[in-house]
């Protein structure tokens, strides 16, 4: 399963600088509006040293991490659902993702012009909310109108899905987004069916200047926007994408110098792509061998035929028994033989639940 993130926001807040930092590419980031027009996309791997250490003992041909999977999308403006700025253009774009990743502009700076006059993170998370919201009624009224002409013929499967979407752009319409409506499984379905853009997640990410990051201090306007996140329930971290650029382009062996002579313990990217992950409820488990040590993303809650199942559909068809070897275990006692021998290799059915860093064997039979 691979985690798709739409980089969204306005135009001029940092996207671009951002996607460089995390795809280390080059797109252009310059001081106007819809410098992006088609989407840049670039897959990033998911930093993990739980890898190294699985490397160090199965000593594979390959290593293979999770991946992100990072799409840079135009700026939107005020009007988009309306098709302003190429806005239709762009929702479009925005409905493909798993999760949104909005970046919000959170420092002054008269060189970089703003598309609406001044710096002001709450009314521009808003802004784009709204604009996401509208799209989302427009949505349920189109999908309305065709639910209540099926539910005339008295199916009663049409007849539910009517009331729920009724109750849906009701609940779109008083302002709310649509992941904050309650459902039952039968109305979760259908949701997911909908494909709203506020139904899915967002990961807001305050896009600060330099002295905040080097003085660990939090802004007023970084503070605002960590307020409407958690108001949303959302999450929200900070960074700054014009120093997160620089670490990106540096040789590996020169980023532990600079981030530490801005006291960061680790590039605000990797907290992105972990806190992206924890918004989606994903976790890894691995595979080992003297070929690959290879990650695999799974949501919470993912049964071991399940899990199988990302690797090849005939692990999944064909599942008999998951031998399952904790990561901990691992370490600790240095090789799958003598985590065998101290008897912590547990054989796992059907109904095993994967864990984060699971280390799983598959037997199957096709």
């Amino acid at each position: 399963m691979a985690l798709r993130c739409g980089i969204v926001g306005l135009p001029n807040v940092g996207k671009s600088t951002i996607f460089n930092a995390l795809t280390a590419s080059s797109v252009p980031a310059e001081n106007y509006p819809f410098c992006t027009i088609d989407p840049h996309m670039g897959i990033v791997e998911l930093p993990d040293p739980r890898l190294k250490k699985l490397a160090a003992i199965f000593k594979p041909e390959k290593v293979t991490p999770a991946s992100v999977e990072f799409i840079d999308i135009a700026g939107l403006v005020r009007g988009a659902s309306k098709g302003e700025g190429l806005g239709n253009q762009f929702l479009g774009q925005i409905r493909q993702v798993a999760a949104i990743v909005h970046v919000v502009r959170c420092f002054e700076d008269n060189n970089v012009t703003h598309v609406e006059g001044d710096v002001d993170p709450l009314r521009d998370a808003e802004l784009i909310e709204t604009e996401l919201l509208l799209a989302d009624i427009e949505t349920l009224e189109k999908r309305q109108f065709k639910s209540e002409k099926a539910a005339r013929s008295g199916d009663k499967k049409a007849k539910k899905e009517n009331d729920f979407i009724t109750r849906l752009l009701k609940h779109c319409n008083n302002g709310r987004r649509a992941r904050t409506i309650e459902t039952n499984d039968d109305e979760a379905n259908i949701l997911r069916t909908l494909h709203l853009l506020t139904s899915k997640p967002i990961l807001y990410v305050a896009n600060v200047d330099e002295t905040e990051i080097t003085h660990n201090r939090r802004g007023d306007m970084e503070q605002q926007l960590v307020d409407f996140a958690e108001k949303e329930g959302n999450l929200a971290i900070r960074l700054c994408g014009k120093l997160e650029q620089e670490i990106a382009v540096l040789p590996e062996n020169e980023k532990p110098f600079f981030l530490e002579e801005y006291n960061l313990p680790e590039p605000g990217l990797h907290k992105l792509i972990h806190t992206g992950f924890r918004l989606l409820e994903l976790e890894t488990f691995f595979t080992g061998g003297p070929e690959e040590v290879r990650a695999w993303t799974i949501k919470k809650g993912t049964s071991a035929p399940e899990a199988a199942g990302e690797i090849h559909t005939d692990f999944q068809r064909g599942f008999i028994k998951a031998e399952v070897i904790r990561y901990d275990d691992l370490i600790r006692l240095g090789s799958e033989k003598a985590v065998k021998e101290a008897g912590l290799a547990k054989l796992q059915g059907k109904e095993y639940i994967v864990e984060d860093g699971d280390c799983i064997y598959f037997r199957f039979n096709v």
